[in-house]
């Protein structure tokens, strides 16, 4: 039986807790970034979890 492969694409976007909880990146972040305040860019820099429903797909493209 062969191995199942990670999704590539997934791997590079989430980082998965010691808890098992999965973490992105906020999105918003890459440009236009004159037109953002200090205090928002500060908040998006932040990782967060990823919501329930999306965990379900994301851990089963990264095999867990």
């Amino acid at each position: 039986m062969p191995k199942q492969k990670t999704h590539s694409g997934a791997k590079k976007r989430f980082k998965v807790t010691g808890s098992g909880k999965l973490m992105k990146q906020q999105a918003n972040l890459r440009h236009n970034l004159e037109g953002k305040s200090t205090r928002r860019t500060r908040r998006l820099d932040q990782e967060q979890v990823l919501a329930k429903g999306d965990a379900k797909v994301a851990k089963k493209l990264l095999g867990l």
